[in-house]
This record gives structure tokens, sequence and C-alpha cells, in this order.
């Protein structure tokens, strides 16, 4: 039965006749070639911009009209909107070249008259942080390329040193110092290698951590203070390529999976005229301990880090002297589930202290923090989570930060005094709601504002603060939000479910634009579930919104449900009651809130359907072996069915060790329950995928297999996570999700059956 099915959803590319018919003849009707298969519906973007540290304005790239597929840097003055044509795209044509550099990204130096341009950049993994990097002296309209000889697109996160007269690089697991004077590259590590891993990091990592760019230059530039992984030990990953060549490709790359060994990681410091390197004396394993975050500490003489133990229930904040190694720990954060890394760092009173994001009082809240440790402040009072730092104005004495206090589905933006006297001020008009989004300059005047909502593109303006009058708009998006605003649509709802024991989920829903209440509709259920998502935003969400629109022009009911455990604004323990019962709660979390929903008079409950991706796909693997009688059909795309075979990092925070806790990650794995299986399963992945290896839906085949339960698969030849590679495959892959839902959840109202 469902092999007939899946032969029609791998090859079939278009819609039914008729429905696609019905498309040409009425523009108001989504088509998967419209959303997938062009650029119909892509939205402008601003930037990236730059506010200037001096004050005098913010620069942003320009697509040149002078040179065919150039880019000019221009700057502008807020408060009068004057341009200033800072760099033509004329000046960034290299010698003996007719096109100019590509901007991918930019950096001034401190005093604004050299540029950095990174450009013709290459992939690592997710991001594309390898390429070549160029200077252009604004003064003598020099343009030159670092690196002298190496290889072309080879060098990774170039930066300025403080006083602009160098550049540090990584290359080829080492760092590297080059003069602007005269060109002379000095190689400040020289023991980078294919086990050790210098000014960069491991995979892992670079995952879960966001380590990528691990170098910092000292504030008075005389060292350099990195990151080294040892990464001999750790198990390594082969990824199979059988189809780039005449025989296969394999591969190899470190990646620790749940229980195993991790790199051994260390931070030092080292003259940036190169020499020997000062180790940090940190106890502990370093291959059982973490260094998430690392920076110079308002000085030139010592480092400040946060060391975390392998479970990440404990993160030590540390001092650490350049000169001799010795370290000291400030502040210590412990949870008896997991505690987050800070992003949100920065000194104050002249490096005597440094705000702090904690959840200590059971919210997310901003602290200040003195150097000594001792005196911890709050600063941000209330029940409500702190959700991002955008500023802190000193010598006004304000912390600008994003919240929704009331509704998880929003966000605004806020000021709160330093001091933590008095209320917190919301900025954002209490008019406007959706997501709003801030770029604040630095002398908190000023910032570049992007709100969008759920069923409304984005738009970018200049607004002063604190008052947040608009002063112009900067990117307006009008011709995809009339397009989007053309589109046949019924309102999109946010609701509340109450699953009971006093527990409230958030919802949102999309209804077909001639929704009938006295009809019966299915209803295909979006999920994510796991700590690092949360699905019921007020924000739009782009294609992915334009897909769901239009399955409900054809005739489905699309929604999403937060479960508890997901990162929503709702306070430390709605957050991490999840811990060790990811797949567990997350599931019967979903599953009460589909039951729930299964009770409203226009809701089929015999024609539901549930589907995700990464997480997601875990949810949705979840849901259908768990609660059998609950969903009718599932899509699952990246998913995760042995939790055992994912990395240890994000695993083990939210897990524990497999060592300790087997039955846990038993309990946690959608294989485990895989000969429950009752309805229509669809499972996509992609066998290049690095991060959630297809080596785990191979698992899940023979678990399916040996349990005598059909179903659907489709594998994407060397397509990573994202599924994306290749001409054509986002859309191919949305065609066969669609068809799949159209063949095993019918489409359209239908009479409810009498009582």
């Amino acid at each position: 039965m469902r092999i007939s099915k899946a032969l029609s959803a791998f090859f079939l590319l278009t819609f039914a006749a008729t429905p696609l018919a019905a498309q040409m003849r009425d523009p108001s009707l989504l088509s998967l070639e419209r959303i997938f298969g062009s650029a119909e519906f892509f939205p402008q973007r601003f930037g990236p911009a730059r506010w200037l540290s001096d004050g005098s304005g913010y620069t942003t790239v320009e697509l040149s009209v002078e040179v065919r597929g150039g880019q000019n840097i221009a700057k502008y003055d807020p408060e009068t909107g004057e341009r200033e044509l800072l760099v033509p795209a004329t000046r960034l044509i290299p010698e003996g070249q007719s096109a100019a550099l590509y901007i991918n990204d930019y950096v001034w130096s401190d005093d604004g008259k050299k540029l950095l341009i990174f450009t013709n950049t290459t992939r690592v993994w997710r991001d594309n942080t390898r390429g070549d990097y160029w200077v252009l002296d604004l003064e003598s309209d020099k343009l030159w390329k670092l690196g002298g000889g190496f290889d072309v697109s080879s060098l990774m996160f170039a930066k300025f040193s403080p006083d602009g007269s160098r550049v540090g690089y990584v290359y080829h697991n080492d760092i590297y110092v080059e003069s602007l004077a005269d060109g002379e590259i000095t190689q400040i590590t020289t023991d980078g290698s294919e086990t050790i891993v210098n000014g960069t990091s491991d995979w892992v990592n670079e995952e879960e951590f966001f380590l990528r760019d691990c170098f910092r230059w000292s504030p008075d530039g005389r060292l350099i203070a990195y990151w080294q992984f040892d990464v001999e030990g750790v198990s390594e990953f082969q990824m199979i390529n059988n189809t780039d060549s005449l025989y296969p490709i394999i591969t190899s790359f470190q990646y620790p999976k749940a229980g195993e060994t991790n790199s051994a990681i260390r931070v030092g410091v080292v003259s940036a005229k190169g020499g020997s390197t000062t180790w940090l004396k940190l106890e502990g394993d370093p291959r059982n301990t973490y260094i998430p975050r690392m920076e110079w500490a308002a000085n030139s003489e010592e480092v400040i880090l946060q060391y975390m133990n392998r479970l990440q229930n404990t993160n030590h904040v540390m001092l650490g002297r350049a000169e001799t190694g010795e370290v000291r720990t400030v502040l210590t954060e412990t949870d008896e589930a997991w505690v987050d890394v800070v992003d949100d760092l920065q000194w104050l009173d002249d490096g005597e202290s440094f705000t702090w994001i904690s959840e200590r009082d059971g919210w997310r809240h901003v602290y200040v923090v003195p150097r000594s440790g001792q005196g911890i402040r709050l600063v941000t009072p209330g029940d409500f989570d702190v959700e991002s730092v955008q500023l802190i104005d000193e010598e006004g004495g304000w912390l600008y930060y994003t919240a929704s206090p009331d509704d998880p589905t929003q966000r605004y933006l806020y000021r709160m005094r330093l001091s933590g006297s008095g209320r917190p001020e919301r900025l954002t008009p209490v008019d406007e709601t959706g997501t709003h989004a801030y770029q604040i300059a630095t002398d908190a005047g000023w910032a570049i504002h992007t709100h969008s909502a759920f069923d409304t593109p984005p738009t970018t303006d200049l607004v002063r603060l604190p008052d947040h009058r608009s002063v112009r708009t900067l990117i307006d998006n009008d011709g995809l939000r009339t397009r989007v605003a053309d589109l046949k649509k019924g309102p999109a709802e946010f609701f509340r479910v109450d699953i009971g024991d006093g527990v409230m989920l958030d919802g949102w829903m999309m209804k077909p634009y001639d929704f009938d209440p006295e009809m019966q509709y299915p209803v295909l259920f979006y999920v994510y579930g796991e700590p690092w998502g949360q699905t019921v935003r007020d924000t739009w969400s782009g294609m992915r919104y334009l897909w769901y629109l239009m399955l409900t022009q054809q005739g489905y009911i699309v929604m999403s449900v937060d479960n508890r455990g997901t990162p929503a604004p709702r306070g430390r323990d709605w957050r991490k009651i999840v811990y060790q019962k990811i797949g567990v709660l997350t599931a019967a979390d979903q599953a009460a809130a589909m039951r729930k929903v299964e009770e409203w008079p226009y809701i089929d409950p015999d024609r539901t359907a549930i589907w995700g991706w990464s997480g997601g796909g875990s949810s949705t693997l979840n849901g259908m072996f768990r609660y059998p009688d609950v969903y009718e059909a599932g899509m699952a795309v990246a998913p995760v069915p042995d939790v055992r075979l994912y990395d240890t990092i994000y695993q083990e925070r939210y897990t524990g060790l497999p060592q300790n806790d087997p039955e846990v990650y038993k309990q946690s794995s959608p294989v485990t329950f895989a000969g429950q299986l009752e309805g229509d399963l669809l499972i996509v992945h992609g066998t290049g995928d690095d991060n959630v290896h297809y080596q785990g839906t191979e698992r899940l085949i023979n678990a399916l297999v040996e349990s005598g339960k059909q179903f659907t698969m489709m594998a994407y030849p060397n397509r990573s996570h994202g599924i994306y590679e290749g001409r054509g495959t986002t859309l191919h892959v949305y065609t066969l999700l669609t068809e799949y839902l159209k063949e095993n959840v019918p489409a359209g109202p239908q009479p409810r059956e009498a009582e």
C-alpha cells in the first residue's frame, strides 16, 4: 500500500492538472513552483550595516550602478539622511582585473582608515568561514590581498589589531599575523596539524557552542589569546559520496557521539610576534570539560572565560593571568538540569564589573558582577525573561534588552536603569505587535529596527530612541507585502490549549480562506519540540509560511504548538522540565494538545498529520510511535531516531551521560518504539548530513523492517542537514512532502458525521 504511494510521491513534481490550471488562472492561489522554484517571494534585505564607533552614522553595502555586479559602501547621517559614498565599487577592483570584489562581509579598523573585506568564501560545514581577505587603505587608495602566496580561499577569521597596523588570521590550523606596512607575515603558532587545531575549533564545538573564530587580540595589541583543540583520539565518522566519481569518495571527520571521547581543549596566550604559549592552568580533564567562551577581561593582563563540566550543569566564570596562566574563579552557576552559555558579558566601571545572565531566581535576568565576585546585583527584577541584551549605555545608565513579559509569541524592546531601580520601560510602541529586532547605535540615540509578524513580511526603518519615532524607511518590502496581501488567506490565529494539570500550551493556527465552521477539515501539525527551537512566534517565516498558506488554500488547517521544554520566555522551570525527558515529555505534550484540538467541531479526527525537521523529525517519530492512535500520518525529515548517535555537547546537556543513564537514552529514542507504528510514515534524509547522520535513519529502517512495519522513505544523495544542495532540491523536497500529505490525509472540508 505505502510503496505505491511512495512511487507517486517521489516522481510527481507538480500538482494535479486541475489545481495547477486554477493557479495559473488565479494569481491569488499559490503553487510549489511559485514558492520554491522562483524568486517571486524573495524579500529585500538591508546591509550588512555597521554603526560607526564615533557616533557619526552607519555604513551599509549597496549595489553599484556603475560597476556591473559591484557593491558600494555608503555612509549615512541618521539625523539628516545625508549619504556619503565612502567606498565606490570602482575602488574594489583589484589591479589587472575587471570585476569588483564581492563583499560577503566587511569590518572597519578602529580609526576608520582601513577596510577589511571578506570575499570568495567557501563553506566549512554550516557557514562560509573560509575565503580571501583584502585590505583597502582609504587614505592611500591601496587595495591588496592578505596571505601572500597562501592558497586561494584559505584564510579564516581575519581581524585588525587594535591600532589597525596588522591583521591576524587562521591558515591551516595555525594563527598568523600580517603587517600592513610591509606585508611581512609571522606565524604565531607552529604546531597546527590535522589533529592540533589553533584559532578555530573542532566540529562539535562549532556546531553546539558556535565556536568558530577562536583567537582574540589583546586591547594593546601585544598578545593573542586563543583556543587549541587536540582532536587525536576522537572517533571519526565517515560519509560516502557515491555519485560524484566512478568510485565512492569517503569524507572523514572527528565527531564525538554521546558518551565518547571529546577533543582536549585549552586556552593559551602568545605574543603577537610569536614565541612560546602560556597555557591557562585549569584543573580537570581537558577532554571532559568545555571552554565555550573566552575574551580579554577589559585589560591586556587577564582573560575571562567560562569553564564548564562535561554534564554542563556547572559554569565557572574565571579570570586567567596572561603572564603566568594562573586562574581564579569569580562566579559559579549551577543547575540541577543544565546551565546555558552566556553571550551577554560586557564590562562596566572601567573593567571593575561585568554584566551576566542567570536563571538563579527562576527567570532569565541580567546581573552586574564585580570583578572580585562579591556582591552580585540584580538589574532586571520581576517574573519575566530577558531574551537578549541589545546595548549597555553606561554613560546614560541604561540597559537595553528585548523581552515579552506577557506573551511569549512576541518580542519587544525595553530599557531598564543599570542600577536596577525603577520599572522597565517599553520602547516598542504598545500598539505594535509581532517581532521587533534592533541594531542600536553605540550612543543609544538611534536604532535600525526590523519588524515582522506571522503573515507580514519584514520592514526595516531607522528609529530615534528612546521615543521610537521612525525617521525613515530603509527597506519597505512593498512588492513582497503586496504579493502576500493579494493571496487568498484567512487570518492567522494564536491560541492557548489546556492539556491538564494547569499546563497551557501556546499555539498558532491557519485556516482555509473559505473556511466553513460547519464542516470538518484535516489538520497538519508542525512540530519541533526541543530546547533549541520555539515554533510559536509572531514572526515572518518566509517560504515555510507560504507553503502552509498553500496547504490551507487546498483545504488543510495547519497549526503548531510549543510543548514544555522549548525555549519560550516562560521561565526556567518551563524550559528545563524536559531534562532527561526529551522525546518523552515532548511527545506527551504534543499528543495531549492534538487530542484537545480534535475536540474542536471543525477538526476531522480521522485526518491528522504531524511533520517536522531535525529535532522536529524526531518529535514526529515519537508522536507516530508512542501515540499511534493520535496521528494518521507523519513526515519526519532529517530525524534523530537514536539519541545515542548524536553528539556529546548537545545530547549530554539534555540527557546526561549514556554510561550513567542508559535507560534514559533508550526511553528518549524513537527507535525504541518503532514497532508501535500504525499510521502512514514518510522518512526523508540527506546522505551527506554531517550533523544528524543518515546512519540513524538506517538503524530506524532496520527496526521498522524487523517489526514488519511498512513505510515510505526518500534519501537525497550527498545533501546536508538542510537538504538544499543541488538544482531543484528544495522544490523536490516540498513536492514530496505535499504529495505524501495529500495522498495519505486527503485535503478539503467534509460534512460532519451525524451525532
